[in-house]
C-alpha cells in the first residue's frame, strides 16, 4: 500500500454568475513519507483551495485524493473528520492554541477528542515537547509563552497523532512562519523540516515566505489553478 498522500488531476470547480471557475485546475502531487513539500504562489492562485482539499476539508468536484493508499474522495462527511482527527496535523499562521489549556493538555486535547487518554500518550506528548525544546514549559498557559514557543507547541499537537507511525501522517501547514521574526522563522521550519525526517511523516507548506525554501525537498509553484514543480527554489525567486 502506497503511503503518504497522492492527489491524482484535481479539479475545483466554483460557480460565478453563470459561469464556472476552476480554482483547481487538474492538479496532481505525490508526497512520501519523509518528504516536505512547498507550494508557493501568488494571492488568488488557488493555494487555499489545494491546502483544503489536501486535508479533506473540502470536496474537488473531480480527481482522486488518496491518503495512505485509502481514496477519501468517496468518504463520508463523518468518516472525513475521522480521517482530519486521525491522521491529518494541521499548522496554521497563528498557533489558534487554547488560551485556558497549558502546553502538555494542547497535546492530549487532541488524544481525548479520539478517545481516552493513555499513559503512553501522555509520555509521548512529554518527550515530544521535550525534543522540541518545550520540556520546561509543559504547565505553561499560551500567554506565557513566545511567539516561538507558541508555534513550536503548535508543531507538536500536529504530530501528536501518531506515536507509533504505523501510517505516518500528512502535516499540513498553511504560511507558519507569518506571525515570526526572521529568527523564530527559520527555527520553526527547521523544525517541522527535523520532525518530517524523524517520524516519517509527508509534508506540505504554503508559504510566501521564500527564506523557508531551503529546508524543502521539492518547490511547487501555483499559478491560476495550476500546480508545476519549480526547477530549484531560485526559479521561484525569479518569477515570483
Amino acid at each position: 500500500m502506497t503511503k503518504g498522500l497522492q492527489m491524482s488531476e484535481v479539479t475545483k470547480y466554483y460557480a460565478e454568475g453563470s459561469n464556472r471557475i476552476a480554482a483547481l485546475d487538474h492538479v496532481s502531487i505525490s508526497v512520501e513519507p519523509g518528504e516536505f513539500v512547498a507550494v508557493v504562489g501568488p494571492s488568488g492562485s488557488g493555494k487555499s483551495t489545494f491546502l483544503s482539499i489536501a486535508g479533506a476539508l473540502l470536496k474537488a468536484s473531480e480527481g482522486d485524493i488518496k491518503l495512505n493508499g485509502y481514496n477519501i474522495s468517496t468518504l463520508t462527511a463523518k468518516e472525513l473528520s475521522n480521517i482530519r482527527l486521525q491522521e491529518i496535523g494541521f499548522i496554521m499562521q497563528s498557533s489558534n492554541l487554547v488560551p485556558y489549556l497549558n502546553v502538555l493538555d494542547q497535546l492530549l486535547i487532541v488524544k481525548r477528542m479520539s478517545g481516552k487518554v493513555k499513559r503512553e500518550d501522555k509520555e509521548f506528548a512529554t518527550k515530544l515537547l521535550e525534543e522540541l525544546g518545550l520540556g520546561s514549559k509543559l504547565k505553561s498557559l499560551p500567554e506565557e509563552l513566545s511567539g516561538g514557543e507558541k508555534q513550536r507547541t503548535a508543531i507538536a499537537r500536529a504530530l501528536i497523532n501518531n506515536p507509533n507511525i504505523i501510517n505516518p501522517n500528512i502535516i499540513l501547514a498553511d504560511e507558519p512562519t507569518a506571525s515570526l521574526d526572521t529568527k523564530r522563522a527559520h527555527e520553526v521550519v527547521s523544525l517541522i523540516a527535523q520532525e518530517v525526517k524523524s517520524r516519517q511523516k509527508a509534508a506540505i507548506m504554503v508559504t510566501h515566505d521564500e527564506r523557508m525554501l531551503e529546508y524543502c525537498d521539492k518547490v511547487y509553484r501555483m499559478e491560476d489553478g495550476k500546480l508545476l514543480l519549480a526547477e530549484s527554489s531560485r526559479s521561484v525567486v525569479t518569477h515570483g
